[in-house]
C-alpha cells in the first residue's frame, strides 16, 4: 500500500495488548506486523509499540499498537497507557489456566481506565500446542459472552487467526469511531441550522468563549 505521507491519515486508532507475561502478546504483534515469530523472544519491559497503516472502506487508518508488559512490577507504568485506547486485546495462553483466570483481573483494571465504547477482544493463544491445552474453548467463550468481548483463538507460531483477530477489532473500532463522528457532525449541523433560524442560545454564567497493511516498530 502506498501511503500519502507519514502524517496523512483519516483515522488514528490506539490499541493496547494486555495479559500475563509469556502468553505470546509480543509474538502475536510481531506475526501481524512483520510476519515473524521468535521462539526465544524476551519478555516485554514496560511498553513497546508498533504502528500500522491500512485501508478500511477507502479510509486510511493509522494504528498505534501498544504491547504492554505482563509482570506485576510494571503495572503502574503499563496501566497509564490504557487511557485513550480505542480497543484492547486481552491475551491468555490456552496451556496455562492461571493466565486465563487472571483475565478477569486484567479486564477490571482495563475498565477502570477506558470508556464504555472501547472495543475489546479476548484471544486464546498457542493453539498449536494441542496436547498441552488446559483451557476449554467453551469455557472461554462463555466468559467472553458474559463480559461482552469478542473471542478468537490464535497461534502466533503458525499464524492461525492472527490477522483475522486484528481484522475483527479494527473493523469494530472503525464502526464505533466513524459512527461517533457522523453523530457529532449531525449534532453540529443541527446546532448550526438552529442558529441560522434565529433561535436563542442560552449560555450559563460558567461557560466560556481490507486491506493491505504497512507496519513498523
Amino acid at each position: 500500500m502506498t501511503m500519502r505521507g507519514d502524517e496523512e491519515y483519516d483515522y488514528l486508532f490506539k490499541l493496547v495488548m494486555i495479559g500475563d507475561t509469556g502468553v505470546g502478546k509480543t509474538n502475536i504483534l510481531s506475526r501481524f506486523t512483520k510476519d515473524e515469530f521468535c521462539l526465544e523472544s524476551k519478555s516485554t519491559i514496560g511498553v513497546e509499540f508498533s504502528t500500522c497503516a491500512f485501508h478500511i472502506e477507502e479510509q486510511i487508518i493509522k494504528a498505534q499498537i501498544w504491547d504492554t508488559a505482563g509482570q506485576e512490577r510494571y503495572r503502574a507504568i503499563t496501566s497509564a497507557y490504557y487511557r485513550g485506547a480505542h480497543g484492547a486485546i486481552l491475551v491468555y495462553d490456552v496451556t496455562r489456566p492461571a493466565s486465563f483466570a487472571n483475565i478477569s483481573r486484567w479486564l477490571k483494571e482495563l475498565r477502570e481506565h477506558v470508556d464504555s465504547n472501547t472495543v475489546l477482544i479476548l484471544i486464546g493463544n498457542k493453539i498449536d500446542l494441542h496436547n498441552l491445552r488446559n483451557v476449554d474453548s467453551e469455557e472461554a467463550q462463555r466468559f467472553a459472552k458474559k463480559e461482552g468481548l469478542a473471542y478468537i483463538e490464535t497461534s502466533a507460531l503458525d499464524s492461525t487467526n492472527v490477522e483475522k483477530a486484528f481484522d475483527i477489532i479494527f473493523a469494530e473500532i472503525y464502526r464505533v469511531v466513524s459512527k461517533k463522528n457522523v453523530s457529532s457532525k449531525e449534532s453540529e449541523s443541527r446546532s448550526s441550522a438552529g442558529t441560522k433560524r434565529g433561535k436563542t442560545i442560552r449560555v450559563s454564567a460558567s461557560s466560556s468563549g481490507r486491506r493491505k497493511k504497512c507496519c513498523s516498530t
